[in-house]
Protein backbone atom coordinates (compact mmCIF):
# COMPACT_ATOMS: atom_id res chain seq x y z
CA UNK A 1 0.00 0.00 0.00
CA UNK A 2 0.84 3.41 -0.93
CA UNK A 3 4.47 1.97 -2.36
CA UNK A 4 5.21 5.20 -4.51
CA UNK A 5 5.20 7.26 -0.85
CA UNK A 6 8.89 8.30 0.33
CA UNK A 7 8.91 6.47 4.03
CA UNK A 8 10.95 7.81 7.13
CA UNK A 9 14.58 7.11 6.56
CA UNK A 10 14.90 5.34 9.99
CA UNK A 11 18.41 3.89 9.35
CA UNK A 12 20.14 7.65 9.49
CA UNK A 13 22.35 7.93 12.94
CA UNK A 14 20.75 10.49 15.50
CA UNK A 15 22.27 13.74 16.34
CA UNK A 16 24.04 14.69 18.92
CA UNK A 17 21.29 16.77 21.28
CA UNK A 18 21.64 20.39 20.86
CA UNK A 19 19.71 22.86 22.37
CA UNK A 20 19.97 20.93 25.73
CA UNK A 21 20.39 24.47 27.66
CA UNK A 22 16.99 25.93 26.20
CA UNK A 23 14.95 22.97 26.65
CA UNK A 24 16.03 22.53 30.52
CA UNK A 25 15.04 26.61 30.44
CA UNK A 26 11.86 26.16 28.82
CA UNK A 27 11.01 23.08 30.97
CA UNK A 28 11.32 25.57 34.25
CA UNK A 29 8.37 27.31 34.07
CA UNK A 30 5.90 24.26 34.11
CA UNK A 31 7.98 22.90 37.00
CA UNK A 32 7.64 25.79 38.95
CA UNK A 33 4.11 26.19 38.52
CA UNK A 34 3.41 22.47 39.65
CA UNK A 35 5.83 22.91 42.36
CA UNK A 36 8.04 19.93 40.87
CA UNK A 37 10.55 18.11 43.67
CA UNK A 38 13.23 15.68 42.07
CA UNK A 39 14.61 12.81 44.36
CA UNK A 40 17.66 11.36 43.21
CA UNK A 41 18.33 7.65 44.86
CA UNK A 42 21.70 5.80 44.28
CA UNK A 43 23.08 8.02 41.74
CA UNK A 44 26.36 9.16 43.40
CA UNK A 45 29.21 8.42 40.79
CA UNK A 46 26.50 7.70 37.84
CA UNK A 47 27.36 9.60 34.54
CA UNK A 48 26.55 9.45 31.50
CA UNK A 49 26.28 7.16 29.47
CA UNK A 50 23.56 5.31 31.00
CA UNK A 51 19.90 3.68 29.97
CA UNK A 52 17.21 5.87 31.38
CA UNK A 53 13.38 4.40 31.80
CA UNK A 54 10.96 7.02 32.46
CA UNK A 55 7.37 6.34 33.06
CA UNK A 56 5.07 8.01 30.98
CA UNK A 57 1.22 10.02 31.85
CA UNK A 58 1.76 13.56 30.04
CA UNK A 59 4.21 15.90 28.49
CA UNK A 60 5.57 16.65 31.45
CA UNK A 61 7.61 13.73 31.79
CA UNK A 62 9.79 15.44 29.29
CA UNK A 63 10.45 18.13 31.43
CA UNK A 64 11.10 16.73 34.41
CA UNK A 65 13.42 14.82 32.49
CA UNK A 66 15.54 17.55 31.34
CA UNK A 67 15.94 18.61 35.18
CA UNK A 68 16.87 15.28 36.34
CA UNK A 69 19.32 14.72 33.24
CA UNK A 70 21.10 18.14 33.03
CA UNK A 71 23.40 19.18 31.99
CA UNK A 72 23.77 15.78 30.05
CA UNK A 73 22.65 15.29 26.59
CA UNK A 74 20.21 12.40 25.70
CA UNK A 75 18.68 11.49 23.07
CA UNK A 76 14.94 10.51 23.35
CA UNK A 77 12.95 7.69 21.33
CA UNK A 78 9.85 9.57 19.99
CA UNK A 79 6.95 7.76 18.21
CA UNK A 80 6.59 8.89 14.26
CA UNK A 81 3.95 11.49 14.98
CA UNK A 82 5.76 13.46 17.04
CA UNK A 83 7.87 14.59 13.90
CA UNK A 84 5.23 15.55 12.20
CA UNK A 85 6.09 18.80 10.40
CA UNK A 86 8.74 19.10 12.13
CA UNK A 87 11.23 16.35 11.50
CA UNK A 88 13.97 18.65 11.29
CA UNK A 89 13.64 20.15 14.81
CA UNK A 90 13.02 16.44 16.47
CA UNK A 91 16.28 15.33 14.76
CA UNK A 92 18.30 19.02 15.93
CA UNK A 93 17.44 17.70 19.93
CA UNK A 94 18.40 14.13 19.59
CA UNK A 95 15.30 12.60 18.85
CA UNK A 96 15.25 9.04 17.69
CA UNK A 97 12.20 7.77 15.60
CA UNK A 98 10.38 4.63 16.37
CA UNK A 99 6.96 3.19 15.12
CA UNK A 100 5.31 1.48 18.07
CA UNK A 101 5.13 -1.78 19.46
CA UNK A 102 7.54 -3.08 16.60
CA UNK A 103 10.97 -5.20 16.46
CA UNK A 104 13.41 -2.69 15.53
CA UNK A 105 17.11 -3.52 14.72
CA UNK A 106 17.59 0.03 13.86
CA UNK A 107 16.83 1.53 16.78
CA UNK A 108 19.17 -0.81 18.88
CA UNK A 109 21.70 0.02 16.57
CA UNK A 110 21.34 3.77 17.12
CA UNK A 111 21.46 3.34 20.79
CA UNK A 112 24.30 1.55 21.14
CA UNK A 113 25.41 5.01 19.31
CA UNK A 114 24.08 7.19 21.92
CA UNK A 115 25.89 5.64 25.02
CA UNK A 116 29.74 4.86 22.77
CA UNK A 117 29.81 8.48 22.38
CA UNK A 118 28.82 8.69 25.99
CA UNK A 119 25.45 10.11 26.00
CA UNK A 120 22.25 9.40 27.39
CA UNK A 121 20.02 6.70 25.65
CA UNK A 122 16.29 7.84 27.42
CA UNK A 123 13.06 5.47 26.62
CA UNK A 124 9.49 5.29 27.97
CA UNK A 125 9.36 1.80 28.07
CA UNK A 126 5.08 1.42 28.15
CA UNK A 127 5.35 3.75 24.74
CA UNK A 128 2.29 5.89 25.18
CA UNK A 129 0.78 7.44 28.18
CA UNK A 130 -0.99 5.49 31.14
CA UNK A 131 -4.51 4.97 30.72
CA UNK A 132 -5.70 5.26 34.03
CA UNK A 133 -2.22 5.99 36.00
CA UNK A 134 -1.18 2.27 37.04
CA UNK A 135 1.79 1.01 35.41
CA UNK A 136 1.47 -0.84 31.49
CA UNK A 137 3.04 -4.01 30.73
CA UNK A 138 6.33 -3.29 29.25
CA UNK A 139 8.08 -5.68 26.69
CA UNK A 140 9.97 -8.60 28.20
CA UNK A 141 13.32 -7.37 26.11
CA UNK A 142 14.77 -4.60 28.24
CA UNK A 143 16.82 -7.20 30.51
CA UNK A 144 18.17 -7.88 27.31
CA UNK A 145 18.84 -4.58 26.04
CA UNK A 146 20.44 -3.60 29.08
CA UNK A 147 23.04 -6.23 28.87
CA UNK A 148 23.59 -5.21 24.99
CA UNK A 149 23.92 -1.76 25.98
CA UNK A 150 26.75 -2.38 29.01
CA UNK A 151 26.07 0.37 30.93
CA UNK A 152 23.94 1.70 34.24
CA UNK A 153 20.43 1.43 34.25
CA UNK A 154 18.45 4.39 35.64
CA UNK A 155 14.29 4.92 36.24
CA UNK A 156 12.68 8.05 36.57
CA UNK A 157 9.39 7.74 38.04
CA UNK A 158 7.05 10.76 37.85
CA UNK A 159 4.17 10.98 40.52
CA UNK A 160 1.47 14.07 39.72
CA UNK A 161 0.93 14.14 36.20
CA UNK A 162 -1.60 12.13 35.11
CA UNK A 163 -3.61 13.50 38.10
CA UNK A 164 -2.64 16.73 36.57
CA UNK A 165 -3.05 16.07 32.84
CA UNK A 166 -5.06 12.74 32.31
CA UNK A 167 -4.91 11.10 29.30
CA UNK A 168 -8.60 11.58 28.78
CA UNK A 169 -8.77 14.58 30.28
CA UNK A 170 -5.76 16.95 29.13
CA UNK A 171 -6.00 20.68 30.08
CA UNK A 172 -3.82 21.41 32.82
CA UNK A 173 -5.68 20.60 36.07
CA UNK A 174 -3.39 23.13 38.41
CA UNK A 175 -2.08 20.02 40.52
CA UNK A 176 0.38 21.04 42.92
CA UNK A 177 3.57 19.16 44.18
CA UNK A 178 4.39 16.98 41.67
CA UNK A 179 7.75 14.69 42.61
CA UNK A 180 9.95 12.32 40.81
CA UNK A 181 12.31 9.75 42.08
CA UNK A 182 15.40 9.15 39.67
CA UNK A 183 17.39 5.40 40.76
CA UNK A 184 20.24 3.77 39.41
CA UNK A 185 18.57 0.43 39.84
CA UNK A 186 21.90 -1.71 38.25
CA UNK A 187 25.38 -0.26 37.38
CA UNK A 188 27.36 -0.84 35.36
CA UNK A 189 28.80 -4.41 37.11
CA UNK A 190 25.39 -4.81 37.96
CA UNK A 191 24.40 -5.07 34.41
CA UNK A 192 27.26 -7.31 33.45
CA UNK A 193 26.65 -9.72 36.85
CA UNK A 194 22.95 -10.52 36.28
CA UNK A 195 21.34 -12.06 33.77
CA UNK A 196 18.87 -10.34 31.39
CA UNK A 197 15.85 -12.31 33.06
CA UNK A 198 17.07 -10.54 36.51
CA UNK A 199 17.51 -7.32 34.86
CA UNK A 200 13.96 -7.23 33.31
CA UNK A 201 12.50 -8.24 36.59
CA UNK A 202 13.90 -5.56 38.36
CA UNK A 203 12.82 -2.90 35.91
CA UNK A 204 9.31 -4.42 35.86
CA UNK A 205 9.40 -4.42 39.56
CA UNK A 206 10.42 -0.64 39.09
CA UNK A 207 7.67 0.21 36.92
CA UNK A 208 5.07 0.06 39.82
CA UNK A 209 3.07 3.21 40.48
CA UNK A 210 -0.59 4.13 41.12
CA UNK A 211 -1.23 7.80 40.40
CA UNK A 212 -4.33 7.86 42.63
CA UNK A 213 -3.12 5.78 45.55
CA UNK A 214 -0.63 8.45 45.47
CA UNK A 215 -2.84 11.59 45.47
CA UNK A 216 -5.36 10.34 47.99
CA UNK A 217 -1.62 9.08 50.40
CA UNK A 218 -0.55 12.63 50.06
CA UNK A 219 -4.30 14.61 50.17
CA UNK A 220 -3.56 16.18 46.36
CA UNK A 221 -6.67 18.13 45.94
CA UNK A 222 -7.77 18.70 42.39
CA UNK A 223 -10.69 21.69 42.42
CA UNK A 224 -10.77 21.43 38.46
CA UNK A 225 -14.62 21.73 37.65
CA UNK A 226 -14.04 19.13 34.38
CA UNK A 227 -11.94 16.75 36.78
CA UNK A 228 -14.44 13.42 35.63
CA UNK A 229 -15.00 14.82 31.51
CA UNK A 230 -13.53 11.58 30.00
CA UNK A 231 -13.52 9.41 32.28
CA UNK A 232 -15.76 6.60 30.12
CA UNK A 233 -13.51 6.31 27.69
CA UNK A 234 -11.52 4.01 30.03
CA UNK A 235 -14.25 2.95 31.94
CA UNK A 236 -16.53 2.01 29.23
CA UNK A 237 -18.30 -0.49 31.28
CA UNK A 238 -20.86 -0.19 33.97
CA UNK A 239 -20.23 -2.36 37.04
CA UNK A 240 -24.20 -2.24 37.93
CA UNK A 241 -25.76 -3.42 35.13
CA UNK A 242 -23.03 -4.39 32.95
CA UNK A 243 -23.38 -3.22 29.95
CA UNK A 244 -20.45 -2.01 27.64
CA UNK A 245 -20.29 1.65 25.65
CA UNK A 246 -22.91 3.24 27.11
CA UNK A 247 -21.04 5.40 29.66
CA UNK A 248 -20.63 8.98 29.75
CA UNK A 249 -18.66 11.81 32.02
CA UNK A 250 -19.20 15.47 32.19
CA UNK A 251 -18.11 17.77 34.83
CA UNK A 252 -17.51 15.65 37.92
CA UNK A 253 -19.81 13.05 37.20
CA UNK A 254 -19.32 9.30 35.18
CA UNK A 255 -23.01 8.18 34.28
CA UNK A 256 -24.11 4.85 32.89
CA UNK A 257 -26.93 5.99 30.08
CA UNK A 258 -28.73 2.63 29.98
CA UNK A 259 -29.35 1.96 33.98
CA UNK A 260 -29.00 5.67 35.05
CA UNK A 261 -26.20 4.90 37.75
CA UNK A 262 -24.08 8.04 38.65
CA UNK A 263 -20.81 8.22 40.38
CA UNK A 264 -19.22 11.27 41.66
CA UNK A 265 -15.45 11.99 41.04
CA UNK A 266 -14.41 13.76 44.61
CA UNK A 267 -11.29 16.12 44.51
CA UNK A 268 -9.26 13.59 46.12
CA UNK A 269 -9.93 11.36 43.00
CA UNK A 270 -11.89 8.58 44.29
CA UNK A 271 -15.53 7.92 43.18
CA UNK A 272 -18.91 8.26 45.12
CA UNK A 273 -22.01 6.36 43.78
CA UNK A 274 -24.75 8.95 44.16
CA UNK A 275 -27.04 6.47 44.98
CA UNK A 276 -26.89 3.03 46.51
CA UNK A 277 -23.57 0.88 46.32
CA UNK A 278 -20.05 1.95 45.02
CA UNK A 279 -18.72 -0.94 43.29
CA UNK A 280 -15.26 0.61 42.69
CA UNK A 281 -13.70 3.89 44.40
CA UNK A 282 -10.95 3.37 43.09
CA UNK A 283 -10.23 4.15 39.69
CA UNK A 284 -7.59 1.55 38.98
CA UNK A 285 -9.69 -1.28 40.62
CA UNK A 286 -12.64 -0.55 38.08
CA UNK A 287 -10.05 -0.80 34.78
CA UNK A 288 -9.01 -4.08 36.19
CA UNK A 289 -12.64 -5.23 37.03
CA UNK A 290 -12.78 -4.27 32.93
CA UNK A 291 -9.32 -6.18 32.21
CA UNK A 292 -10.85 -10.02 34.41
CA UNK A 293 -14.39 -9.35 32.11
CA UNK A 294 -12.12 -9.26 29.15
CA UNK A 295 -9.66 -12.02 30.10
CA UNK A 296 -12.85 -14.03 30.61
CA UNK A 297 -14.09 -13.68 26.71
CA UNK A 298 -10.37 -14.51 25.92
CA UNK A 299 -10.85 -17.70 28.31
CA UNK A 300 -14.16 -19.06 26.76
CA UNK A 301 -12.57 -18.14 23.22
CA UNK A 302 -15.96 -15.57 22.19
CA UNK A 303 -13.50 -12.13 21.91
CA UNK A 304 -14.59 -10.43 18.50
CA UNK A 305 -14.81 -7.26 17.18
CA UNK A 306 -15.76 -6.16 13.57
CA UNK A 307 -16.47 -2.94 11.88
CA UNK A 308 -16.18 -0.78 9.46
CA UNK A 309 -13.68 1.93 10.29
CA UNK A 310 -11.91 4.90 8.46
CA UNK A 311 -7.90 4.32 7.51
CA UNK A 312 -5.44 7.56 7.61
CA UNK A 313 -1.47 6.50 7.04
CA UNK A 314 1.62 8.08 8.80
CA UNK A 315 4.81 6.81 5.77
CA UNK A 316 6.73 9.73 7.01
CA UNK A 317 6.55 13.14 8.88
CA UNK A 318 5.07 15.24 6.41
CA UNK A 319 0.99 14.67 6.60
CA UNK A 320 -1.26 12.03 7.39
CA UNK A 321 -2.64 10.44 3.67
CA UNK A 322 -6.44 8.99 3.91
CA UNK A 323 -6.51 5.71 2.23
CA UNK A 324 -10.49 5.64 2.76
CA UNK A 325 -12.90 3.19 5.28
CA UNK A 326 -11.58 -0.54 5.67
CA UNK A 327 -12.78 -3.41 7.76
CA UNK A 328 -11.11 -3.69 11.22
CA UNK A 329 -11.60 -6.88 12.73
CA UNK A 330 -10.22 -7.87 16.42
CA UNK A 331 -10.43 -11.36 17.31
CA UNK A 332 -8.96 -14.53 19.25
CA UNK A 333 -6.37 -14.34 15.99
CA UNK A 334 -5.52 -10.97 16.47
CA UNK A 335 -6.00 -7.78 14.63
CA UNK A 336 -7.06 -8.10 10.88
CA UNK A 337 -7.19 -5.09 8.69
CA UNK A 338 -9.19 -5.30 5.20
CA UNK A 339 -9.43 -2.47 2.31
CA UNK A 340 -8.71 -1.17 -1.01
CA UNK A 341 -6.96 1.98 -1.55
CA UNK A 342 -6.69 4.31 -4.71
CA UNK A 343 -7.23 0.48 -6.42
CA UNK A 344 -5.36 -1.15 -4.65
CA UNK A 345 -6.70 -3.92 -2.14
CA UNK A 346 -4.51 -4.84 0.70
CA UNK A 347 -4.86 -6.45 3.80
CA UNK A 348 -2.82 -6.20 7.10
CA UNK A 349 -2.68 -8.98 10.59
CA UNK A 350 -1.11 -8.91 13.46
CA UNK A 351 -1.30 -12.12 15.16
CA UNK A 352 -1.58 -11.96 18.81
CA UNK A 353 1.90 -13.14 19.99
CA UNK A 354 3.09 -10.09 17.82
CA UNK A 355 1.79 -7.59 20.05
CA UNK A 356 1.76 -6.79 23.85
CA UNK A 357 0.41 -3.88 23.72
CA UNK A 358 -1.01 -1.53 21.14
CA UNK A 359 -1.49 2.01 21.30
CA UNK A 360 -4.77 4.01 21.34
CA UNK A 361 -6.05 7.74 21.07
CA UNK A 362 -8.67 9.25 22.44
CA UNK A 363 -10.81 11.74 20.09
CA UNK A 364 -7.28 12.11 18.12
CA UNK A 365 -6.78 15.61 16.87
CA UNK A 366 -10.12 15.97 17.37
CA UNK A 367 -10.62 14.90 13.97
CA UNK A 368 -12.60 11.56 13.85
CA UNK A 369 -12.90 10.26 17.06
CA UNK A 370 -11.24 7.66 19.27
CA UNK A 371 -8.47 5.50 17.17
CA UNK A 372 -6.25 2.40 17.56
CA UNK A 373 -2.72 3.02 15.60
CA UNK A 374 -1.23 -0.20 14.21
CA UNK A 375 2.17 -0.29 12.79
CA UNK A 376 4.36 -2.15 10.10
CA UNK A 377 8.30 -1.69 9.72
CA UNK A 378 7.18 1.14 7.55
CA UNK A 379 4.14 2.36 7.78
CA UNK A 380 1.70 4.03 10.51
CA UNK A 381 -2.09 3.10 10.57
CA UNK A 382 -4.47 5.42 12.15
CA UNK A 383 -7.54 3.28 12.18
CA UNK A 384 -11.26 5.07 13.70
CA UNK A 385 -14.20 2.25 13.98
CA UNK A 386 -17.44 3.77 12.46
CA UNK A 387 -21.33 3.48 13.11
CA UNK A 388 -20.74 1.00 15.88
CA UNK A 389 -20.41 0.66 19.85
CA UNK A 390 -16.70 -0.13 21.11
CA UNK A 391 -14.07 1.32 23.16
CA UNK A 392 -10.52 1.29 22.19
CA UNK A 393 -9.53 0.73 25.97
CA UNK A 394 -10.87 -2.78 25.75
CA UNK A 395 -9.26 -3.17 22.25
CA UNK A 396 -6.01 -2.18 24.20
CA UNK A 397 -7.58 -4.81 26.78
CA UNK A 398 -7.83 -7.49 24.96
CA UNK A 399 -4.31 -7.05 22.59
CA UNK A 400 -2.37 -7.59 26.22
CA UNK A 401 -4.47 -10.43 27.25
CA UNK A 402 -4.14 -12.13 23.71
CA UNK A 403 -0.54 -11.73 23.97
CA UNK A 404 -0.52 -13.61 27.63
CA UNK A 405 -2.61 -16.77 26.39
CA UNK A 406 -0.29 -16.61 23.31
CA UNK A 407 3.46 -16.14 25.04
CA UNK A 408 1.83 -18.83 28.20
CA UNK A 409 1.06 -21.53 24.82
CA UNK A 410 4.22 -20.81 23.64
CA UNK A 411 6.09 -21.71 26.21
CA UNK A 412 4.35 -24.84 26.54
Amino acid sequence: MLDNIKRFDMEKAPQRQHLRHLIRLLSQPDLSKHKNTLTKINMEGIKPPYLLLCNHNAFMDFKVASKAIYPARANFVVAIDGFLKREWLLRFIGCICKRKFTNDITLLRHLKTVVKRGDIAAIYPEARYSLCGTNAVLPNSFGKLAKMLDVPVVVLICHGHHINSPFWNLPDHGIKGTTATMTCIANQNEVREKSAEELTELIENSFVYDEFKWQKENNIMCTYKDRASGLHKVLYQCPNCGHEYHMSSSGTTLKCNDCGKEWEMTELGELVAKDGNTEFSHIPDWYEWERSNVRKEIEDGTYHFSCQARVDSLPNPKKYIDVGMATLTHDMNGFHLKGNAFGEDYSFDWAPISLYSCHIEYEYLGKYGDCVDLNTRNDTLYIYPKNCDFSVTKMSLATEELYKKAFNESRK
